[in-house]
């Protein structure tokens, strides 16, 4: 039986379990990738674990989040982040580089190798046929280290592209339609493999934004093939060499299909406030706004600016939007400055923002109050602008470009011809600001300043955990619930006792002060927990604030993974009457936890507020129950290389 283009990778790269969907598989990690919000503690980690040098073929440390600098904080990471890459063998993209996916696309990605980035949105590289995969910090660390990634097999589903893109609809619209469908629960336990006709008229740019948006399903990874496209994109980055191609074979077989017919597709729309609110532009066209931001690491490549400058040349944008624009890296910056785009931008009303993520982790821009802001970007989260009750839509370049003319949503077609933008032959290549490791790492000096803390470590869990039930909470929070982004908290990335503060603030801005009155103890949720960013500070604040268990109905599983890296149980409800009988202030006791979780999936908690008991369960492999019960991955790691 053939294989598909996922089996293919995985079994090159597997060095443990089996390719069955479900069980538990080791892949080795051929790259990693960090940023400045997740990378300082990510490096702590790997510090502590007392390994000279990374193992990888290639990690890269990237500062594109926390680039505004209002006070000495992210400067003073920024410097560690430079210092600890110039020591351990890690290459440093300077501030003003560009966002690590959209640079990492251009300059490192390579069909057929892996690649873990402790940043959700790292299945961007899926663009040219890599598995990249989003992960938190401390497991980036353990790959930087040698070792290997365990995760359960995904199943894969193809998703079969029929027929061509119409005029006005684009890459992003295809991913819309997707999420449409599958909604932000579709791609747990999954990686999207795409095929069919309909790829081969897609630049690799265009990929990489149906890629990168695959994070919003809740996929482990989404990957294309490696073909013609791939092969022109990577020699047009002076990076010929790294192609090989990456195909199905012709009998491969899938654990699902789903079919897109592209030529029936229009331009698309989510409405606030998730990525799979979607509908047809037609149901909202009409839609005042006062913002409209173009960028993100979603839609901010050269053929994407091209597009938007295009459409805008020799017009002014509406008077009541603010209109922004972000070039994704120094290369797009330089060649829409060399070719004229950024003039006519800038002559259309532009504001001009550096190569960052910017507005789109509420880092700037956020939008007026009670107003709607339209984005090329990958999430409309609740809040996530850094305005409370925001009204954020996401939509295509195209849609972004027309509607800052109107000043309000409008179907691109209003502006007149489609624009088509062809990839050059040759990109502007200088890699000056990428900073290559000392070759004499023993005299480096780690430039530590004082918001950089030690990692907190938490023991080996007790015989019996037990405390209240400090917050109780409904379907899909996120990651942004649960320790939000934005100005005034990412700067505190790397220190837990501060940052702690803030854990679940966006629902309960007493639960850092409750928690640490009751000595910690468990929170309740419900379908989808943890869906969002791969941000490990979602589980590492709530251990330092005492949190000993989450109990839902079901996991996004990213931050499954950072919570039993952290020593936090995982409990899923077997039934949810037993979710709607818990009330927020119960006291909840778990006894025998070791003997409970080793001796089977089913847990006994009583609820001793209520004098009743429920069976929750837990989906821990043998390997993930020795990790929770050591205290986390640290501890597990440290005494496993003792």
């Amino acid at each position: 039986m053939g294989m598909n283009i996922v089996q293919k990778i995985f079994e090159a790269h597997r060095v443990a379990g089996e390719l069955v969907p479900g069980k538990e598989v080791a892949i080795r990690i051929d790259q990693t990738l960090t940023q400045d919000a997740t990378g300082t503690m990510a490096y702590l980690q790997f510090e502590a674990m007392g390994i000279p040098r990374v193992r990888t073929k290639l990690s890269v440390s990237y500062v594109d989040h926390n680039m505004l600098q209002t006070g000495f904080e992210n400067a003073d990471d920024h410097r560690f982040l430079q210092s600890i890459a110039a020591k351990y063998g890690i290459y440093f993209s300077r501030p003003g580089n560009g966002i690590c996916h959209q640079v990492h696309l251009e300059r490192f990605s390579a069909p057929g190798q892996t690649l873990l980035g402790s940043d959700s949105h790292t299945p961007t590289c899926g663009g040219v046929g890599m598995i990249a995969i989003g992960a938190g910090g401390l497991d980036v660390a353990v790959a930087m280290g040698g070792g290997p990634l365990y995760l359960p097999m995904p199943k894969v589903l193809l998703v079969r592209l029929n027929g061509r893109l119409g005029p006005w609809v684009a890459a992003k619209d295809i991913i819309l339609e997707v999420l449409r469908r599958l909604t932000v629960k579709g791609g747990v336990g999954k990686i999207l493999e795409y095929g069919g006709e309909g790829v081969q008229d897609l630049t690799v740019p265009e990929r990489a934004t149906i890629t990168n948006m695959g994070a919003e399903l809740g996929a482990t990874t989404s990957i294309f093939p490696s073909d013609e496209q791939t092969r022109r994109y990577l020699a047009a980055q002076g990076r010929g060499s790294s192609w090989v191609p990456m195909a199905p074979d012709p009998d491969a077989t899938y654990d699902e299909v789903l079919e897109i017919d592209l030529d029936r597709l229009e331009p698309m729309v989510a409405r606030p406030s998730s990525p799979d609110n979607v509908c047809p532009i037609s149901e909202v066209e009409g839609t005042k706004i006062s913002q409209v931001c173009v960028g993100s690491c979603t839609n901010s490549s050269f053929r994407d600016l091209m597009t938007v400058a295009t459409m805008l040349k020799g017009k002014t944008v509406h008077p009541d939007i603010s209109f922004t624009v972000t070039p994704g890296s120094k290369q797009v910056y330089t060649m829409i400055a060399a070719n004229g785009a950024l003039a006519d931008l800038i002559a259309a009303g532009g504001r001009i923002l550096e190569s960052a993520c910017g507005p789109c982790i509420g880092m700037g821009q956020a939008p007026a109050s009670g107003t709607a802001s339209l984005r090329s970007f990958n999430r409309n989260f609740e809040g996530r602008s850094g305005a409370p009750n925001d009204k954020v839509y996401l939509s295509s370049p195209e849609v972004c470009a027309a509607s800052a003319l109107a000043g309000e949503i409008v179907h691109p077609k209003r502006v007149g011809q489609p624009v088509s933008i062809s990839l050059p032959e040759q990109f502007a290549l200088d890699d000056n600001l990428i900073v290559p490791p000392s070759p004499y790492p023993e005299q480096v000096e780690i430039v530590r300043g004082p918001n950089i803390k030690p990692v907190p470590i938490r023991g080996e869990i007790p015989s019996t955990i037990e405390g209240e039930v400090l917050l109780k909470m409904g379907d899909n929070i996120t990651t942004d619930h649960i320790l939000p982004a934005g100005s005034k908290i990412l700067p505190l990335r790397s220190n837990i006792p501060a940052i702690s503060e803030y854990a679940f603030s966006r629902v309960d801005p007493e639960f850092a002060k409750r928690a640490k009155e009751k000595g910690g103890g468990f929170v309740v949720g419900g379908s989808n927990y943890g869906q969002g960013s791969s941000r490990e500070h979602a589980a590492l604040a709530p251990m330092y604030l005492g949190l000993r268990g989450a109990i839902v109905t079901s996991f996004a599983r990213i931050h499954r993974a950072n919570l039993i890296n952290f020593g936090i149980l995982p409990l899923i409800f077997v039934d949810r009457q037993d979710y709607n009988a818990i009330s927020q202030g119960d006291h909840l006791r778990i006894e025998r936890v070791a003997e409970q979780i080793r001796g089977g999936q089913q847990v006994v908690v009583s609820n001793v507020t209520k004098e009743t008991e429920f069976v929750a369960r837990h989906d821990l492999t043998p390997r993930e129950v020795d990790i929770v019960l050591a205290g986390g991955m640290l501890n597990y790691t440290i005494k496993a290389t003792a």
